[in-house]
C-alpha cells in the first residue's frame, strides 16, 4: 500500500489524529515523518540511520519552506478579524488548508521514495517512531509516541 493511502487510513483510525496533533503541537514533531516511520514498520521496512537522516532532512525542508508557513496562515485565518467578511475569510482558510494538505501529501510521496525496500515481516511501530522522532528533535516524546503506536491500526 502506498504511504499516502496508508496514512489516510491510519489517520482516520480512532485517536490517531488526536495523538498526531498532540505530538505536533505540544512536542514539535513532524507528523508526516512519524507516519512514514510507522508505515515503514507496518510494511516490514527497516530504515537505517542514513535513511532516517535523509527522511528527516526532506521533512525539515518541506516543513520550513511550505508546511509551516501555510499552517501559520491557516491558523491566523481561523480568528475573526475586523473588516474581513467571515464567509470570505473561511473560504480563503479552506483554500489554504487544501494547499497545506497537498504539501503534506507531496512530502509523504518524497518520504516514500526514501524508504528502504521491505526486508521482513511487519514490526511494531514504536522503535521506528522513536528513531524518527530523535532525527527530528533532541527531545523524544516517548509517552506521545507510545500513545500513537497503540492507536495505529494493526
Amino acid at each position: 500500500m502506498s504511504l499516502w493511502d496508508w496514512a489516510l487510513t491510519a489517520y482516520a483510525a480512532d485517536g490517531v489524529a488526536d495523538a498526531c496533533l498532540e505530538l505536533q503541537d505540544a512536542a514539535g514533531q513532524n507528523v508526516p515523518l512519524l507516519l512514514w516511520a510507522a508505515w515503514c514498520a507496518a510494511e516490514g521496512r527497516a530504515p537505517d540511520a542514513d535513511a532516517l537522516e535523509a527522511a528527516g532532512d526532506t521533512a525539515r525542508a518541506w516543513q520550513e519552506t511550505a508546511i509551516a508557513p501555510l499552517r501559520a496562515v491557516r491558523r491566523a485565518l481561523k480568528t475573526r478579524a475586523p473588516d474581513l467578511d467571515d464567509a470570505d475569510r473561511e473560504a480563503v482558510r479552506a483554500q489554504v488548508k487544501a494547499v497545506e494538505l497537498e504539501a503534506e501529501r507531496r512530502l509523504l510521496t518524497a518520504l516514500e521514495a526514501l524508504a528502504p525496500a521491505p526486508s521482513g515481516p511487519p514490526q511494531p511501530p514504536i522503535d521506528t517512531l522513536v528513531a524518527a522522532a530523535r532525527v527530528w528533535s533532541p527531545m523524544t516524546p516517548r509517552a506521545g509516541l507510545v500513545q500513537l503506536a497503540d492507536r495505529l491500526p494493526a
